[in-house]
């Protein structure tokens, strides 16, 4: 789960993180008051959830009134496009304004969980901004990483090794070991799997300030984290992925033409690959889970038939705890609401895997119906070409 960066800013304050002074306005309205709080210059930014938002114009610096009244007249309802958008953009509902930082110079400060090393690791560069992954692919020894053991906890050495590395002057060690704290903190308060400060700056008068803010949440935590959940904001969500989690769906809108459903991460990651490995593109992840209802499989199904890029439907499921029949009714019913526009291709293995595939062949749906993974997705990419002809491999 992702928020904004004035709601992630106001979780940094309660955490001790030194943030600009500003407010979220979505009204020109509410622009008077707030200006006249932070003064000028003024900085206004679009909140939307995607970085790049200064390339796309969403971030702009006003030194009077009337130039804070121009920015956010031209922001608010713009489309803001970015290289984290794709080409359609996003619609900028709201905007922060927030007082102009003096600054010295910009640096790079994250906290995230490595899983491959099991633990929350800091990343830091002394130069931030824009340009950070360009920067940590042509000069990957500028980026320093410093893993914290949970079972030791933040110490005073991972603090040093930070500010050593960031050229952390005397009199800003303070405040710099301030904002190392409550990153830490916020990660363990909150369950976040991301704390980023870009760019983190240090001040005229030797402070450390965070300009910018990105929290990303453990979805898998979210159920002891009510003020976390109250602050998402699904019209920054993909509105297929919203639906799909009310009913406890794993599902990821893709740009493919292969609509996939699946039971078990693990066969629909490999389900998507040999998709690829057959020259398909898959429209989707979705893992309807190992102990699915008729009434989850219904609703996958709807959602696959929903997207309108979606060339053909591959079902792939194997029967270990779920019962193969009540898959095959999920996808019956679904069909019976919606009706049948795009080739399906089934493949049932498992338990009760034959009553599974009665009940579609007697629902006398025009589907394809295989026991082989490599036949099923050979027949899915094909009909999503348009009955064309796949290499094989």
């Amino acid at each position: 789960m992702k928020v904004h960066e004035y709601q992630a800013k106001e979780l940094f304050r309660k955490a001790g993180i030194p943030v600009p002074d500003g407010a979220m306005i979505d009204s020109l309205e509410q622009l008077q008051p707030v200006i006249d709080r932070t003064g000028f210059p003024c900085v206004v930014k679009a909140q939307v959830h995607a970085g790049g938002r200064g390339k796309g114009g969403g971030i702009r610096l006003a030194a009077s009134a009337a130039e804070a009244e121009t920015a956010v007249k031209e922001i608010l309802g713009m489309q803001l496009v970015t290289p984290q958008t794709g080409p359609q953009g996003r619609l900028v509902r709201r905007v922060l304004i927030e007082s102009a930082a003096a600054l010295q110079r910009e640096c790079y400060l994250a906290l995230l969980v490595d899983r491959e090393r099991g633990m929350p690791v800091f990343v830091a560069c002394a130069q931030g901004g824009m340009e950070i992954e360009e920067l940590a692919r042509t000069h990957p020894e500028q980026i320093l990483k410093v893993a914290v053991h949970p079972a030791v906890g933040l110490s005073a050495y991972h603090i040093r090794s930070l500010a050593l590395h960031l050229r952390v002057g005397g009199t800003g060690g303070k405040d710099f070991a301030r904002v190392v704290r409550g990153m830490y903190a916020l990660m363990w308060r909150h369950d976040a799997s991301l704390v980023e400060i870009n760019p983190l700056v240090e001040t005229a008068n030797g402070g450390w300030l965070a300009l910018d803010a990105k929290l990303n949440f453990d979805d898998n935590g979210m159920g002891r984290q009510a003020e976390i959940v109250a602050l998402r904001d699904e019209d920054e969500e993909e509105p297929l992925e919203v639906r799909a989690s009310r009913y406890d769906l794993n599902y990821i809108r893709l740009d493919g033409s292969i609509g996939c459903m699946v039971n078990g991460a693990g066969l629909a990651m490999a389900t998507m690959d040999i998709i690829k490995l057959y020259g398909g593109e898959p429209a989707n992840f979705l893992d309807v889970g190992g102990g699915t209802s008729e009434e989850r499989v219904r609703e996958a199904f709807h959602i696959l038939l929903t997207d309108d890029r979606v060339r053909a439907v591959l079902v792939n499921i194997f029967g270990g705890i779920v019962r193969t029949d009540r898959v095959a009714r999920g996808i019956v019913a679904a069909v019976a609401d919606v009706g049948l526009k795009v080739p399906v291709v089934v493949r049932l293995v498992g338990t009760n895997e034959e009553e599974g595939r009665k009940i579609i062949r007697e629902s006398g749906l025009d589907v394809v119906a295989e026991t082989d993974l490599d036949a099923a997705v050979r027949a899915a990419v094909a009909l999503a070409n348009g009955g064309k002809n796949v290499h094989s491999a």
